[in-house]
């Protein structure tokens, strides 16, 4: 294994209430992967409850940034793009992709979640994501995001393993060959879902929900299954280890009955991903 493996993460950074850069940079240092930041923009906190927030947006910065990195020639093993706030930032991407052809290529295509769009995902930026989709190597759309980017209504919802994998391959069928859906939820049975297109493998791994929600925990659970199979792990694997931390990261700060808008409490539970587990709780989908 690379021992300097290095990730570009293309994210907003939000100073109050862990998730985007926040969350992603211990939890990829903790598995031992140094992470490049290129800050699409610094926010004050999240837009999740905590009024007006200040902003600072940093859409010409990408650019000459990516700009120095070519002079300094610096590799970079996986570029790791989530939430992007306009058209101009998902060309950045395409650029950063472009630039680095031999590397992991990540989005985590933020947009909607629990069948509605963002405010700011506009019908034009959820197009254009799926142009990020088409030139992805691993894509990890929670639902709602699975069926905006295949034209579905944001409601769909499969009714069996059947309609899961359909969903699954036709999404593999835009570009990326590996997809993994969050937060999956099947005939009463919460799971996270993966297809491997390589070997034509479809995966679950099941988890136990928790009546709360925190922000982050789509780009904690990322940030895993990316820094596992940048490790080497097989998908099923990657997948388990991240639905296993995140679990742990959930129900810790559930048991400390936090304020959610402070997102989970991550600090408190890295270890787990410094360590050696058996890992079994995937299974065939």
């Amino acid at each position: 294994m690379n021992s300097n493996i290095k990730v570009a993460a293309i994210h907003d950074l939000s100073g109050v209430g862990r998730c985007s850069l926040s969350v992603i940079i211990p939890t990829l240092s903790a598995m031992g992967i140094q992470v490049c930041p290129v800050p699409t923009a610094i926010l004050s906190t999240h837009t999740g409850g905590f009024g007006e927030v200040v902003m600072h947006d940093l859409t010409d910065y990408i650019i000459p940034a990516l700009g120095h990195y070519k002079r300094l020639k610096l590799d970079f093993d996986c570029i790791y793009s989530g939430f992007l706030a306009s058209t101009s930032q998902i060309d950045h991407c395409l650029e950063f992709f472009s630039s680095y052809p031999d590397a992991l290529k990540v989005v985590d295509p933020v947009m909607a979640d629990n069948g509605k769009p963002y405010k700011t995902c506009n019908p034009e930026l959820r197009r254009r994501m799926g142009e990020l989709a088409a030139v992805a190597d691993i894509i990890t759309p929670n639902m709602t995001e699975a069926a905006i980017l295949l034209g579905e209504d944001p409601t769909l919802m499969p009714r069996s393993a059947t309609e899961m994998k359909s969903i699954l391959v036709r999404l593999s069928e835009l570009g990326p060959r590996i997809v993994v859906i969050t937060s999956a939820y099947v005939c009463g049975e919460c799971f996270n879902a993966g297809y491997g297109r390589e070997h034509n493998k479809f995966w679950k791994v099941p988890y136990t929900q928790v009546n709360a929600g925190y922000p982050g925990t789509g780009d904690v659970f990322a940030s895993v299954l990316t820094g596992s199979v940048l490790r080497g792990d097989s998908l099923p694997i990657a997948m388990n280890r991240a639905a296993a931390f995140l679990e742990l990261a959930i129900k810790t700060t559930y048991g400390y009955s936090t304020d959610p808008r402070e997102g989970i409490l991550l600090e408190r539970c890295l270890d787990f991903l410094m360590a050696k587990h058996d890992l079994c709780d995937y299974e065939s989908l």
